[in-house]
C-alpha cells in the first residue's frame, strides 16, 4: 500500500474514533470568529472549548448576522450567539438554508436556500445536515438563535439555516423552551440599557451520541445564557438576581434523569431549569469535560 493510501486510511479511521467533542480542530471556512467578533461580550468567544468544530460567521445577503460553533461530524451545532434585537415584524415565511462554505472554502461566504445545486448536494449532505433528514424524524428544527430575537426580516430570515438548527422535541420546542425565549426577550426590552449577548446551545448525551436517520445528533439537554452588561439603575428586588447574566437549561428528552433539570409533571418531562450563569457553567464544565467559560470576566 502506497504512503498517501496509507495516511487516507488511518485519517478516516481518526475520524471515526473521534467522540462528540473530542479530536483535532479543523476549519474550512475560518479557525476563529475573526469576522464576527462583535456577537460575543467584549468580543470574546466563549473559552476553554476544545475539539473538532468549525467556527461559522453566519453571513446572508452580504452582512454577518450571528456566529455558530458546528460539529461537522454530528451535523448540529454546538452553540449559536448573537445580539438580542427585539423583531420588529413577523415570523418569516423564508426557505432553509446551507452553508457552501462548509462543502468547499472557495464557495461565496454567503448561506444559500435549499435546494442545493445537483452539482454539489453530495457534498452539501456529507458536510451538513440537510432538509431530508429530518423528514418523518418525531424531531423539530430547533433555533438556537431563534428569529423573534432578531430585529429586521433579513436577519430572521439568516436564522433559518440548518447550521443554527438541532433537533428538537415539539413538547421541548413549543411548551417549555418558547416560553424562556419570550421571558428572555421580554426581560431586555425592559431592563437592559445596552446589547444584550445570548449564547444558546446543546449538551449530549452522556453515553452515547442518538441520531436522526444515523447522520444529526439528537441533544439531551438545550442551555442558553445571556449577558447584559448595562442595565437600569434601582432594579426591582425580584428582578436583580437576573443581572447582569442569567442561564437556562431545558431537557430535550422526558426520560433523562432529573440530576441536572427536576421533573415538574405538569411539564410532561420537558422541564426548563432557571439558574445562574455559574451554576450553567459548572453543569457543562462537568458533563463536557471542558473548562468552559461563556462570558469574559463573567461579564461584570
Amino acid at each position: 500500500m502506497s504512503q498517501r493510501a496509507m495516511l487516507k486510511l488511518s485519517t478516516g479511521a481518526l475520524l471515526l474514533l473521534l467522540p462528540w467533542f473530542g479530536g483535532l480542530v479543523i476549519g474550512e471556512i475560518s479557525d476563529d470568529f475573526c469576522k464576527c467578533l462583535k456577537f460575543f461580550y467584549d468580543e470574546t468567544p466563549p473559552q476553554g472549548i476544545t475539539g473538532e468544530y468549525q467556527p461559522i460567521c453566519q453571513r446572508y445577503k452580504n452582512q454577518y448576522r450571528f456566529a455558530s460553533l458546528y460539529h461537522r461530524q454530528h451535523r448540529t451545532p454546538l452553540y449559536s450567539a448573537y445580539i438580542l434585537s427585539p423583531a420588529d415584524g413577523k415570523r418569516p415565511n423564508t426557505p432553509w438554508k446551507y452553508e457552501p462554505q462548509l462543502v468547499s472554502h472557495k464557495a461565496g461566504p454567503d448561506m444559500w436556500p435549499f435546494p442545493a445545486p445537483k452539482s454539489i448536494y453530495r457534498g452539501v449532505k456529507r458536510s451538513q445536515a440537510v432538509l431530508w433528514d429530518y423528514n418523518n424524524s418525531c424531531y423539530t428544527k430547533g433555533h438556537l438563535n431563534p428569529s423573534m430575537h432578531q430585529k429586521t426580516m433579513e436577519d430572521r430570515e439568516a436564522t433559518f439555516t440548518l447550521t443554527n438548527i438541532v433537533p428538537q422535541q415539539e413538547g421541548s420546542n413549543r411548551d417549555t423552551w418558547n416560553p424562556l425565549e419570550m421571558e428572555v426577550l421580554e426581560r431586555s426590552k425592559a431592563y437592559c440599557n445596552g446589547l444584550m449577548y445570548v449564547i444558546t446551545g446543546v449538551m449530549p448525551y452522556e453515553s452515547e451520541p442518538r441520531w436522526i436517520n444515523n447522520r444529526v445528533s439528537v441533544p439531551e439537554y438545550m442551555w442558553s445564557a445571556y449577558c447584559c452588561p448595562s442595565y437600569k439603575p434601582n432594579l426591582p428586588k425580584s428582578v436583580r438576581p437576573f443581572f447582569p447574566t442569567y442561564a437556562a437549561v431545558g431537557r430535550n428528552d422526558r426520560n433523562s434523569g432529573e440530576e441536572i433539570v427536576p421533573v415538574d409533571p405538569s411539564m410532561q418531562g420537558y422541564d426548563v431549569r432557571r439558574m445562574s450563569l455559574e451554576t450553567l457553567e459548572g453543569i457543562l464544565r462537568t458533563r463536557l469535560e471542558m473548562p468552559i467559560s461563556l462570558f469574559k470576566g463573567q461579564c461584570k
